[in-house]
């Protein structure tokens, strides 16, 4: 990883390093706590078939994290024109046709999608989407991609002053997609950079594609950038839908910190996603926040006001009080595959927890007759369980997205697409 993308991890965490000193890391201390009911309806009936679930509790589970924690999504439909402002054939050193699309929303909103499909391959390829942090020119030192436009944190070691990325940034994140392992094993790869749907700082609502749509008329549920992020990687298979090189049935959505709660949140709403992988997403992604352990919905408020609906603020120190907990967030990817991703010194994102997540999630797909995590102890470090349609890893080291990472998920996707 490059000494750059570093530096912008340990800005990302600098709010967990100051309250640090207040954090719980110590398992002993967790409380005890009770997991509310996956197969319970809200007037308490159980919940014992498919038909049951989809029909009842799936729509009860999703209304409640789009009420009381992201923000519920608009339904309205605006226009959306594509446009493919350039192609290479030979991208990554032939391995792959990239394509820069400009996908056009209205008031002059856009967000620029990066495709890269795999040259070698015959007939429609799986592919993996995922938001970046850096912008599209981070993934490769290649001159031809455009450099985003969009807001960006100023960053002394880039040489950002005005929060504008610079020539600088090409190939910053390299390290983070490695495109020769991606595309030389049969899948495409599709990236926008994140800030395009909604600049991550508190003020950044009035230039994010937020303002496209009426504000909610409950204001405590206004959508936050954790749910525009989301909302832009449904558009993102939307234009997948129309590459005759993509199979879109089979694109694995994912993403990395608050990148990683975006990717959950979008495939939990959109069943089309194929897959869904959580990349170190911590609270307000994969972990069960009633453990209070690392990170809390009291601290990720503080720190990230607009990254969640109003509501969340609620539940800042009463965690027991959520009516749900993250294992209904991955209750509703169900019966579809789910990876999660953990790091072994990244407490704040508490690994442990994201595994009880996955794991107390189990109900819900062994409906659909999925097999799943048989043990309530997670993994030890570079140990990865594949079970059925659930996977799960810590990998050694910090909060990150690696090579190592994106070997197992190319081993639990080609399970699953190939």
């Amino acid at each position: 990883m490059s000494r750059h993308f570093r530096f912008w991890i340990l800005l990302c965490l600098l709010p967990a390093l100051l309250n640090a000193q207040s954090v719980l890391y110590d398992e002993s201390k967790v409380p005890a706590y009770t997991l509310p009911e996956l197969l319970t309806t809200s007037k308490g009936k159980p919940v014992k078939t498919v038909k049951a679930w989809e029909k009842e509790r799936r729509p009860e589970l999703l209304a409640i994290f789009a009420q009381e924690v992201y923000g519920e999504t608009p339904q309205r439909k605006i226009p959306v024109t594509y446009q493919v402002r350039s192609e290479k054939k030979d991208a990554v050193g032939g391995l792959a046709t990239r394509k820069d699309i400009r996908i056009n929303f209205p008031e002059g909103k856009f967000m620029d999608l990066l495709l890269y499909i795999p040259n070698k391959a015959s007939g429609r390829v799986p592919a993996f989407l995922g938001l970046n942090f850096y912008g599209n020119q981070s993934l490769e030192n290649d001159p031809s991609i455009p450099i985003t436009t969009s807001w960006q944190r100023n960053y002394q070691q880039l040489g950002v002053t005005d929060n504008r990325a610079n020539e600088r940034s090409r190939g910053a994140g390299a390290a983070n997609w490695p495109l020769e392992l991606i595309l030389s094993n049969g899948y495409a790869l599709a990236t926008i950079y994140y800030c395009d749907l909604f600049p991550d700082h508190a003020d950044g609502r009035p230039n994010s594609i937020n303002t496209l749509f009426p504000a909610n008329k409950q204001p405590e549920r206004e959508w936050g950038a954790i749910g525009a992020w989301a909302w832009g990687l449904s558009r993102a298979l939307d234009y997948l839908e129309t590459e005759s090189k993509i199979d879109a049935r089979k694109v694995a959505v994912l993403g990395h910190s608050r990148l990683g709660k975006a990717a959950i949140w979008a495939g939990a709403q959109d069943q089309r996603f194929g897959m869904v992988i959580s990349n170190n997403s911590g609270e307000g992604g994969a972990a069960i926040t009633r453990r209070k352990f690392g990170e809390t919905i009291a601290v990720i408020n503080k720190n990230f006001p607009h990254w969640f609906a109003p509501a969340y603020s609620k539940y800042n120190d009463r965690e027991n009080d959520l009516p749900t907990d993250y294992h209904g967030l991955f209750a509703l990817i169900a019966p579809r595959p789910l990876y999660v991703a953990s790091a072994s010194e990244d407490l704040w994102a508490d690994p442990k927890g994201e595994y009880l997540s996955l794991y107390h999630a189990g109900p819900v797909y062994r409906l659909y007759g999925k097999e799943v995590l048989t043990s309530p102890e997670p993994p030890g470090p570079q140990n990865p369980v594949m079970n059925g349609a659930m996977g799960f890893h810590i990998r050694e080291g910090k909060h990150d997205i690696l090579k190592y990472d994106w070997e197992q998920y190319i081993r639990f996707a080609d399970r699953h697409f190939k």
